[in-house]
């Protein structure tokens, strides 16, 4: 299949005056054509991914901890633990890659690698095994998350990015209700003297082997090599991400960007990349101890391994119709911050219910508050700082510190709900809690931040960055480049 490449004839009518009046038709088709093509592939990415790291969780109750004689002290949190590491470790290279080494057969690639590795997790017979399985685990899901949103940003706009993430993220909670039934029934199979919890590692990661092997016919690696396309389609596809980049980038296609230390030093001194690094730290512990301990915590309402599994379904799929409405909407006010806001007052409303009621049924309650508002808050993230830094490889960098920094609070999220404390977890709860008032507060500042500094750009104080040397190098300090709240 040839390659489309821009032409100076191309490059010319890209960067024309008249670009500023958007072909809406084609746009739409454009769009289409791409939630059509691209985002079942990346839904099912993030599906598989959430399933096979937290159906240990899963595991836990149908036998593995008793199996594996890890039923006291912290040695199961030890094994929830070590995914993170090397998830957190590959992150900012990872991303780095996913143009140099074709994003249509490194994502593919990663995405085989793991569920391999989740199969074979069915087979370990002690906690080293465990603990090996994890670490690979996580090596290999560790470039996902960042490389999605930076395939994304291949494809789209700016402010239709949250959409998309959106779309694919509630995968995530969609993980939860679809693990916690698919595990009902795997945590009963007993064959060839594997019984209950292996099978659900078997099941699970031999159907994302298959999926990941399918991955590698149908995802492209830009919009210029997208078999879906027309020239004129990839035409505008490469002129509109130049309208959007509002003088960020000098550079007509993703293709042609090439990698600068000067890039990865923008994204390292720019302050959204600590503000969202650190929100969503406080919001991820929540987010990881809820999808990794929600069977326990059910569990510990006095429900039997079978009903708690069940139970942890209606929760999740409200975070997933939570996600998508959420996303909808961040998209067409063009905010993210406040729906962060909004999410973390919910799921602190919702810990509140599980930490002082007394009834079972106001606590499961407690969960669907949590659950939609802890969810719907990642993607808004992962979205604000997609959205603010610019262009490609500051965007690449950025992203992956973000992740990076983030995911270390899977070092609090893992040993937070401890055996002693069931059936209460009051530990958990009041932890998560705290965390989602720091995120509330932080989102806050940032918001302050954002609006300060359009607001210095809409009176011309940043308009002497005009004048330096190389104007094409600006990113997102352009003084034309707003960020988005």
């Amino acid at each position: 299949m040839e390659k489309f490449t821009p032409d100076a004839a191309h490059i010319e009518k890209a960067t024309n005056s008249d670009d500023a009046i958007v072909n809406l038709q084609l746009d739409k088709r454009l769009n289409r054509k791409f939630d059509v093509h691209i985002l079942p592939w990346l839904f099912g990415i993030w599906l598989f991914s959430f399933i096979d790291r937290s159906n240990i969780g899963n595991a836990r109750i149908a036998g593995l901890a008793e199996e594996l004689h890890i039923t006291h002290g912290t040695s199961f949190n030890v094994a929830l633990l070590v995914f993170y590491i090397p998830y957190i470790l590959v992150d900012v290279p990872s991303n780095l890659l996913v143009k140099k080494l074709r994003a249509g057969v490194y994502l593919p690639t990663l995405i085989t690698a793991w569920g391999l590795v989740c199969t074979f997790m069915g087979f370990v017979q002690s906690f080293a095994g465990l603990v090996v399985c994890r670490l690979l685990l996580g090596l290999f899901e560790g470039g996902i998350l960042g490389g999605v949103i930076i395939y994304l940003a291949m494809f789209y706009r700016r402010h239709e990015m949250l959409l998309r993430s959106g779309l694919f993220y509630c995968a995530a909670p969609l993980s939860g209700a679809f693990g916690g039934l698919l595990a009902s029934g795997l945590a009963r199979i007993e064959v060839g003297g594997y019984n209950k919890w292996p099978w659900i590692f078997f099941i699970e990661g031999a159907v994302t082997v298959v999926f990941g092997i399918v991955c590698f016919f149908f995802m492209p690696d830009t919009p210029a090599a997208a078999h879906f396309l027309n020239d004129e389609e990839k035409e505008w596809a490469l002129r509109r991400m130049r309208l959007d980049a509002h003088g960020s980038s000098a550079v007509v296609a993703v293709d042609d960007e090439r990698f600068s230390w000067y890039w990865m030093k923008m994204a390292l001194t720019a302050p959204q990349t600590y503000f969202c690094s650190i929100i969503w730290f406080f919001l991820l512990v929540p987010l990881y101890s809820f999808s990794l301990f929600l069977p326990s915590i059910i569990r510990g309402m006095g429900y039997q391994s079978t009903t708690a599994q069940l139970f942890t379904v209606p929760p999740n799929m409200a975070a997933f119709f939570t996600v998508l409405l959420t996303a909808y909407c961040s998209d067409k006010v063009k905010n993210r911050g406040y729906f962060i806001v909004g999410g973390s007052v919910l799921g602190i409303c919702g810990y509140i219910m599980m930490l002082v009621a007394k009834n079972n049924a106001v606590r499961y309650a407690g969960t669907f508050l949590v659950a939609i508002g802890v969810f719907q808050g990642s993607p808004m993230v992962m979205g604000w700082a997609s959205n603010n830094l610019a262009p490609h490889y500051v965007r690449a960098v950025g992203i992956g510190i973000v992740i990076s920094i983030a995911n270390c609070s899977a070092f609090i999220g893992t040993f937070i709900y401890l055996q002693r404390d069931s059936p209460k977890y009051a530990l958990g709860h009041s932890v998560s809690l705290g965390a989602l008032v720091l995120t509330l507060v932080l989102a806050l500042a940032q918001i302050m931040y954002l609006n300060w500094e359009n607001k210095k750009r809409d009176r011309g104080e940043r308009d002497d960055r005009l004048l330096q040397e190389n104007v094409g190098q600006l990113g997102h300090r352009h003084p034309s480049f707003r960020y988005t709240l």
